[in-house]
């Protein structure tokens, strides 16, 4: 099917920006389109969020409203924020008329369409427009649930020069362009040059070696694939993946990765664990978490929850060089459950976090999935950070933590994808850039 395309000129677009501001206009339904009805209405526009209804009629004026509530075949809403429109073609200013205060500016039927405090109705019955609906008597008439009195006041002429037969009606959601509250400043190459060259503070080093911890299904593995494949210039997936409590990993495993030049390795070990889980017959102790960030636990042990690593189990290192201790720890947290982490989890955290912290390990937070909680990043990753959703969960994870929100970082891991993405990769080598650099704040006390 070809593309649909929106009948708003250059001119009419600023004309709206003056009106809405910086936005993008997303083409939900057109009537000649999707259909001149009620039912074709409500299939494309119900719960949108803002949106914005334009009508051309056949004296080609181009009218309208706005409401930053949703079409839901609910009833009366009150929108303070509503307004009516009309785009004008002799003047750079569109006339504008706003809700009258605390008057009902949407009234949702499966009746109607569009439906402006019954001042201004589209697709009402079946029909194009209602024309009677400008007239205050007929308003009071209609029952609406609303203050005496008009929702709008306006000259009909003014408004669409008395002309109510339409010969299209377009509905646009509204999606705010919102200013960063972070932003991406480097390329991908300046990233990877970054990594690439990094040499530990301390000489007797040579790679900065990070734990990932978090509860089963956070995305730990897969943060070490999507990174494998950064470096690799192809989707990989080198660490299992485990979808719950059974089939997740309980070995430790480090990773060190190659890159897509001969001979090319990154200055980095990825540690992956078994997951935390709620309860103390499953998953990782907090044992095991010190022992491991202490370097005594071997590659490849298989992890027992009833019966921690001790000095006498075979396997165990007894004698540790600064290159095998854990440098920084990046706690992996999914961002897309309802709650972000439920009483005990958090409790669980807090206490291996504080004994961390008697390390003095630095510590960060990986927020995946960033993608599946919120629709305009999932849309387009580039929009990260300029969801107020992701800040919002980054707000949370940082309170719940204690933990400041410089050293949260969102990313979004290859789960599902077939080929890399740039600004994905970029959200990757960003954390990646974060853990070596506080990596280096663990070295630089160690030298003091």
């Amino acid at each position: 099917m070809s593309e649909i395309r929106s009948r708003l000129t250059t001119e009419d677009q600023k004309q709206l920006s003056q009106l809405l501001g910086k936005v993008n206009l997303h083409l939900l339904y057109k009537a000649s389109v999707h259909g001149f009805s009620v039912p074709d209405f409500h299939a494309k526009c119900d719960v949108q969020g803002p949106t914005l209804t334009v009508g051309y009629n056949k004296q080609g004026y181009t009218f309208g409203g706005y409401t930053s509530q949703d079409f839901d075949r609910s009833d009366s809403k009150t929108d303070n924020k509503a307004f009516l429109f009309r785009l004008q073609n002799w003047t750079e200013q569109p006339l504008k008329v706003a809700v009258n205060p605390d008057a009902v500016a949407v009234l949702n039927s499966r009746n109607t369409g569009p439906n402006f405090g019954d001042s201004l109705v589209f697709l009402n019955n079946e029909q194009i427009i209602s024309g009677q609906r400008f007239n205050a008597q007929r308003i009071k008439a209609q029952r609406i649930r609303a203050e005496p009195g008009q929702s709008y006041s306006f000259n009909k002429s003014d408004l669409c020069g008395s002309d109510l037969d339409l010969v299209e009606c377009e509905v646009y959601r509204v999606e705010e362009i919102k200013a960063p509250w972070r932003n991406l400043t480097r390329t991908k190459k300046e990233l990877i040059d970054f990594i690439k060259s990094y040499k530990p503070y301390v000489s007797s080093v040579s790679k900065a070696r990070v734990l990932l911890i978090g509860p089963v299904g956070g995305g730990k593995s897969s943060f070490i694939n999507s990174t494998n494949s950064v470096f690799r210039g192809h989707v990989t997936s080198r660490a299992l993946v485990g979808s719950g409590a059974t089939n997740a990993p309980k070995k430790y495993s480090t990773y060190s990765f190659r890159g897509d030049e001969v001979g090319t390795s990154p200055p980095l070990i990825l540690c992956d664990t078994m997951g935390l889980a709620e309860d103390t017959e499953s998953g990782i102790s907090s044992e095991d978490i010190i022992s491991i960030i202490k370097g005594h636990v071997p590659n490849k042990y298989q992890f027992n929850p009833a019966s921690p690593i001790k000095a006498d189990t075979e396997g165990y290192i007894e004698s540790v060089t600064v290159g095998g201790k854990i440098h920084c720890v990046a706690y992996v947290i999914d961002a897309s459950k309802a709650t972000i982490l439920s009483t005990e989890m958090e409790k669980k955290i807090c206490g291996i976090q504080s004994q961390i912290n008697e390390l003095e390990i630095p510590q960060i937070v990986l927020l995946t999935k960033v993608d599946e909680v919120c629709p305009l990043v999932g849309k387009d990753v580039e929009n990260v950070y300029r969801s107020k959703y992701i800040e919002k969960k980054v707000m949370e994870v940082g309170k719940k933590l204690g933990i400041p929100v410089t050293c949260i970082v969102p990313v979004k891991n290859y789960w599902s994808d077939l080929e890399l993405d740039c600004t994905t990769d970029i959200l990757i080598l960003s954390a990646l850039v974060q853990m070596l650099r506080y990596a280096d704040d663990y070295f630089e006390d160690l030298d003091e």
